[in-house]
């Protein structure tokens, strides 16, 4: 116990005499933290807007007029069993009569004096993963299937939601990556200069006995407890602008069950993970490289 409180307090006293590189290294992993948690957010509303629509992404395979049952039956098992389409419920057949009023809902000026039916059947097939929609398109077009008459998968459209998913998933990498550098940079740059302005002060201690744990322990301390306070401010400040900015720039009304960010609690603990982490890995890369006991 005497030990713990003795690291501590030598802890709590390099930092007062080193305020203002201490303030500049907190307010960093702050501004770092703060970020990073807004990245953690947007950028997994984003991810699950992505997943959202991947999964809106399907095969349609028309049916021609003239297709026997045996035939209609033989293509839907064929549909069911390739492995990529979901399962259960990833094949839909859609009558004629079915795709006649999904016409006139959409479209009721176009369907509005028809004398028959115009529309064929159909099967709707949604893939397990949006990546595979185009090639399950392409084998059942391939296949040259008695019943099939056309395969459709909305090429441009499906092709532009998974470049913009493949988009987000590299940006929210790379963000995370800048910030977390950074911070680990500034936080060694504080305990560096702690060493130096303390350095008479671990000889003298070195000379009398001190373990090294014992010299290293409150420059360790002094990085995770900056760490700790930065991610701290960070996560008060993202609670703030969660319970106060977000509702007036989103409002509840205008959001969808599926599409939704991070919990804020996983964010929080994740943010307190990375602030002690970086706290550690800055003070440990220091300590290494500058105070050599």
């Amino acid at each position: 116990m005497t030990r713990t409180r003795l690291l501590f307090s030598e802890a709590f006293r390099s930092i007062g005499a080193n305020k203002s590189t201490t303030l500049a290294a907190a307010v960093t992993v702050l501004v770092g933290m703060f970020l990073l948690g807004v990245f953690i957010g947007l950028g997994t509303w984003l991810l699950s807007w992505s997943d959202a629509k991947k999964k809106e992404l399907a095969v349609h395979v028309f049916i021609k007029d003239e297709a026997a049952a045996k035939e209609i039956n033989g293509l839907r098992i064929s549909l069911e069993s390739d492995p990529r389409v979901k399962q259960p419920g990833g094949v839909t057949f859609i009558s004629k009569e079915e795709a006649l009023e999904r016409m006139r809902k959409r479209a009721p000026e176009l369907t509005r004096n028809l004398a028959s039916n115009p529309l064929p059947a159909s099967f709707d097939v949604v893939p397990n993963r949006g990546e595979d929609t185009e090639a399950i398109a392409l084998d059942v077009k391939n296949a040259k299937l008695a019943a099939v008459d056309e395969v459709t998968w909305g090429k441009e459209v499906s092709k532009r939601i998974l470049q913009l998913a493949r988009g987000i998933q590299i940006v929210f990498l790379i963000a995370i990556l800048i910030l977390l550098v950074a911070s680990t940079i500034d936080i060694a740059n504080t305990i560096r200069l702690s060493i130096f302005a303390r350095r008479r002060e671990v000889e003298v201690m070195k000379l009398v006995g001190a373990t090294n744990w014992f010299v290293r322990g409150p420059f360790m301390l002094e990085g995770l407890l900056t760490g700790l306070v930065g991610s701290l401010s960070a996560v008060f400040l993202l609670f703030l602008g969660r319970e106060l900015a977000v509702p007036a720039i989103l409002p509840s009304d205008r959001t969808s069950a599926e599409v939704q960010a991070l919990p804020f609690m996983w964010t929080s603990l994740i943010l307190f993970a990375f602030g002690l982490g970086i706290g550690a890995l800055g003070s440990g890369l220091t300590l290494r490289k500058f105070l050599r006991i």
